[in-house]
Formats: structure tokens, C-alpha cells, sequence
């Protein structure tokens, strides 16, 4: 993966790259997992793709064990961190202006849908509905492995048949450029439409909690909500309970100013 050879180039070989893959420690693995404190979840995709390398290297006869097992992951603060209707405004109209990029169009499906971008970029037209407005995503490709159904929005059907005039060959939504195979790389297109929607810490994961926080704020509830993005525990959604909240302060807000219109009301 690229993002495995990133941290190659730019950690693992400037700190390691001295030694023989037999004689990396534990220890040596430690240190440089340390070095990355300041940055929890870059340390822990290190450890991780370390962990496949020593991995291959067992597989391979090169060493007997792997040192990255037994050392302690960073806890990771979990992102609270969506757009605004005026950043989704912005970003939509970005998009808006590359109405055949394949990236800007699946980037679109992930708005409208909230779905996951393995769940999009891996989708193929067997699992579409149109008519009837249902997407069914087999198990293989959620992540509870678990089949669902998606009910679609309109704006989500017509986005599809946006993609499907584009008459590209082959089974997925959005072909890469290896036949048969979909989109891999979405990062360089992601990075340049944030530019120009002046946008700044915001991951392609964040249009699914995008998705979810306006349902929420819009009145729809928790639970509603989960179903539409497959969360099989109801903790999961709870992390927007508190837009839900400002959905009801409103409520009591409008019926607070009804008594107020009411007592000011000439008899």
C-alpha cells in the first residue's frame, strides 16, 4: 500500500535501515514508536505496517519471531470532526465542477449516503436497485459482515445514473485504471478539492460522520440513524447524541416563544 511505503521511506528505513533484519530488537522498534508520541495514530499505522513487514520476514525463514507483538498501541482520541453546512456547501461545489472525475463523484455517493469508502469504491451495479431506490452491500465489504440494505435518496439514484452514462466498462462504479479493479488512489484528488474549498483537517472518513451529524441535528433519531449506517451497537451512534439534544432545545425553544407570543397577545 502506499501509505505502507510512506512510512518506509520517511520512518522506518532513516531509524532501522542500518541493521539486518535479524538483528532489530523489541527494543529498537520501542524507540522509534516513542519518537511518535506527539502523533498517536500515525504511531500506530507504523506498528502496523512494521508488524507485516516482520510478518513476511517470518514467512520468509529471515527471523524466527516478530518484536513489534507485545508493544503497547496509543490510545487514539476518536474524532469528532464533520463539516458545517457552509464546508459542505463549499466542498459540494468544488466536486460540482468535475462532473465526470470518477474520485469527485464517489467522494458525492459518500455525501449522500454516509457509507464507507471500501463501500463505495468496491460497489459494483449488481448491488443497485435504482428503481426500486435500494442499495444492498454484501457482507464481505461492511464492516459487521453483514449484508444491508440502504434505502437511497433521490439525489443519490440520479448521482448513479450520473456515473452510469459515463459508459465506463467492467463490473464497479467507479473503475481504476487496472482493469477489473477499482479506484485505489483517492488522497491526490481529496487534497486538491479541499484547496480549493479552503478546508483544512478533514479526512474522506469525516464525510460519514458528516452524513450522520445533519441527520441528527435535523431531527431524525439515534436510532434511525444507526440503522441507515449499519451500526450494529447503539453506543456507536451515541457520539452525536449531543446534536440530537439541540435538535430538542430547539423544540422547546419554539414552544417557549409561543407562550411568550401568547402573553403578549393584546386581550
Amino acid at each position: 500500500m502506499r501509505e505502507d511505503e510512506n512510512y518506509l521511506w520517511r520512518f522506518i528505513l532513516p531509524a532501522l535501515g542500518k541493521k539486518r533484519v535479524e538483528q532489530l530488537t523489541m527494543r529498537d522498534i520501542e524507540v522509534l514508536n516513542l519518537g511518535l508520541e506527539k502523533t498517536p495514530y500515525q504511531a500506530n499505522r507504523l506498528l502496523a505496517a512494521l508488524s507485516k513487514m516482520f510478518a513476511c520476514a517470518m514467512a520468509w525463514g529471515w527471523r524466527s519471531d516478530n518484536p513489534v507483538r507485545g508493544i503497547q498501541k496509543y490510545t487514539e482520541a476518536k474524532r469528532d470532526r464533520w463539516l458545517d453546512e457552509d464546508e459542505l456547501k463549499r466542498l459540494w461545489d468544488v466536486l460540482e465542477q468535475y462532473p465526470t472525475h470518477l474520485t469527485a463523484l464517489a467522494l458525492k455517493l459518500l455525501i449522500l449516503t454516509g457509507a464507507r469508502k471500501n463501500e463505495v469504491l468496491q460497489a459494483t451495479w449488481d448491488q443497485f436497485d435504482l428503481e426500486g431506490g435500494i442499495w444492498t452491500k454484501p457482507s464481505h465489504l461492511t464492516k459487521q459482515k453483514k449484508t444491508e440494505h440502504l434505502p437511497l435518496s433521490p439525489e443519490a439514484i440520479a448521482l448513479l445514473h450520473q456515473v452510469k452514462d459515463l459508459n465506463h466498462s467492467g463490473p464497479h462504479l467507479f473503475p481504476g485504471r487496472v482493469p477489473g479493479k477499482p479506484i485505489q488512489e483517492t488522497k491526490t484528488f481529496w487534497h486538491r478539492a479541499l484547496r480549493q474549498a479552503s478546508l483544512e483537517n478533514i479526512r474522506i472518513h469525516d464525510l460519514r460522520h458528516t452524513h450522520a451529524a445533519h441527520l441528527v441535528s435535523s431531527g431524525l433519531s439515534l436510532s434511525i440513524v444507526g440503522k441507515l449506517l449499519g451500526h450494529t451497537q447503539a453506543s456507536t451512534t451515541q457520539r452525536y447524541a449531543h446534536l440530537s439534544h439541540q435538535s430538542l432545545r430547539q423544540a422547546t425553544t419554539l414552544f417557549g416563544a409561543k407562550m411568550t407570543e401568547l402573553k403578549e397577545r393584546k386581550q
